[in-house]
């Protein structure tokens, strides 16, 4: 995917700071030797070296630190012969303590590698456990063409509960995006549950409504088998989810809204947020629903494309603290085909965030093609 010139200079700042980072500490020795050669003698390099040594623990590999710490004391140790030290005990007492740091240096060190490893095997499982989730959405169903996107927040390994979903049914091109609340394996666990239950009921649930109650229902049966406390995080699951049907023979598209953030609507250069006119609750709160689940309607013909998220989307924030004004900035592109819209937007989220996500963003975007062989 190519980056747009707010994210290379987002990588290009990145990566310069990756390059300079790990001069620090012999810098740090330099001007440590400077002080000990040019300053008078009770002004003491000792602070400069053992700075040195730390900041090799946490910026530079094994060897690098090692020389780091050997070049520390070697310059005190030549220090002490410039100065005449050799026979000051007070000298010999600050060279042990720069050799008892030289040495923790070293064990910090080794203790970093082994954290920086553990967390990239952590990434990797998350990573796998995500993808085995979230199946590939197929690029043509029906008179339908769908484009995904995911991306993972970058401020921490830990994985969320995003889901979409794409099947073609005998009722038309049925759709799901959803956020579990919360993160970790049983936010996964929660999500595989709900697009399990959502593949076997989109094909014989006669509409919206009675899959949404479908979906509730085994959601509950899957709550009920972690019992909790009141308060706990097993009590408080939940998943908001955006339901959507496009018919083969109808130019319409129906929603069902469980707590999740309305669809767009982009037609002919206009951006339509559509708001439910009565909103369900999040599922496994289906108690709260007395009189059912709300259909909403709205004209979809050929051309026009859906655009389903995630809340990480618009709560991505910029520098200010400013949210992602998501409809105003899809607007410029939404006569672009899916493909390239979400192109577009995974861009403009990398350069709107500097490059650092504070949440998962799943989208997925559903266009009407004219017809099957279009």
């Amino acid at each position: 995917m190519a980056r747009s010139p707010e994210e290379r200079g987002v990588t290009h700042s990145a990566g310069a700071r990756g390059r300079l980072l790990p001069v620090l500490p012999a810098l740090l020795l330099f001007i440590g030797l400077f002080i000990g050669l040019f300053t008078p003698r009770d002004v003491r390099p000792d602070a400069f070296l053992a700075t040195a040594m730390v900041s090799a623990a946490a910026l530079l590999p094994l060897w690098g630190t090692v020389l780091i710490g050997l070049g520390a004391c070697a310059i005190f140790v030549g220090l002490m012969v410039d100065f005449n030290s050799l026979r000051d005990a007070t000298a010999y007492s600050e060279l042990a303590t720069l050799a008892a740091i030289a040495a923790f240096s070293v064990f910090f060190n080794r203790l970093l590698s082994r954290r920086a490893h553990q967390l990239v095997q952590v990434r990797s499982v998350a990573e796998t456990a995500q993808l085995a989730v979230l199946h590939p959405v197929p690029r043509h169903l029906g008179h339908v063409t769908l484009e995904s996107l995911y991306l993972a927040a970058a401020a921490e390994a830990r994985i969320g509960g995003d889901l979409y979903e794409a099947i073609h049914t005998p009722h038309g091109v049925r759709l799901l995006i959803g956020d579990v609340r919360g993160k970790g394996l049983l936010a996964i666990q929660t999500a595989a549950t709900l697009l399990s239950a959502f593949r076997e009921a989109a094909h014989d649930a006669p509409d919206l409504p009675h899959l949404a109650r479908r979906l509730e229902t085994s959601m509950s049966r899957h709550a009920s088998q972690f019992p909790g406390v009141p308060g706990s995080e097993s009590a408080e699951r939940f998943i908001t989810a955006l339901l959507a049907e496009i018919p083969d023979d109808e130019p319409i598209v129906r929603t069902v809204t469980c707590g999740h953030p309305p669809p767009l609507l982009l037609h002919h250069g206009e951006v339509r947020e559509l708001q439910p006119a009565a909103p369900s609750p999040p599922l496994n709160l289906g108690m709260l629903v007395s009189a059912g689940y709300h259909l909403d309607l709205a004209p979809f013909h050929p051309g026009d494309q859906l655009l389903l998220y995630t809340d990480g989307v618009t709560e991505t924030r910029d520098r200010s603290g400013a949210f992602y004004p998501l409809a105003e900035r899809i607007r410029s592109w939404s006569s672009e085909a899916p493909h390239q819209l979400l192109d577009h937007l995974h861009r403009d989220l990398i350069a709107y965030s500097g490059g650092e996500l504070d949440d998962d963003i799943a989208v997925l975007v559903a266009r009407r093609r004219p017809s099957l062989s279009a």
